[in-house]
C-alpha cells in the first residue's frame, strides 16, 4: 500500500522504510544518417499518418 504524506508536521520514519522509488535504466541512442533519397515504403507519397483515403 502507497502512502503519501502531505502534513507539515515532522515525520518520522524507521530502518527499512521505503521513502522513494525509482527505476534506472539506460537510454539507447539513436545514430541518424542523413540521406537525399528515401526508399518506397507502403504509404507511398503520403508519408506517417496517411492513411491513403
Amino acid at each position: 500500500m502507497s502512502k503519501i504524506y502531505f502534513g507539515r508536521e515532522t515525520f518520522k520514519f524507521s530502518a527499512g522504510d521505503r521513502i522513494a522509488q525509482a527505476v534506472v535504466n539506460p537510454a539507447p541512442q539513436a545514430k541518424l544518417i542523413e540521406t537525399d533519397d528515401l526508399d518506397e515504403t507502403k504509404r507511398g507519397a503520403g508519408g506517417f499518418g496517411s492513411t491513403g483515403v
